[in-house]
């Protein structure tokens, strides 16, 4: 997700989408509630949880990584 108040890019995983976005923009995650609104500008579905949770971590660990997505996305 991309934060429109700020220039900030959330990248987490969740087993329900929409409802992870709308939670995200009423602030009910602290560690971001100051950056919202936000709005879904990329996302990727996974079988499992494992896979999903690998896949947030590879992208949180590579910042060239995710400036090069989010430059495809935008």
């Amino acid at each position: 997700m991309k934060s429109k108040k700020k220039d900030y890019h959330y990248i987490g995983y969740t087993s329900d989408l929409i409802n992870r976005v709308k939670e995200h923009n009423l602030g009910k995650t602290k560690s971001i509630k100051h950056l919202i609104p936000f709005e879904l500008i990329y996302y990727e579905s996974y079988k499992n949880k494992t896979l999903a949770r690998k896949r947030e971590i590879q992208l949180k660990n590579k910042s060239y990584l995710k400036e090069e997505l989010f430059k495809r996305i935008e």
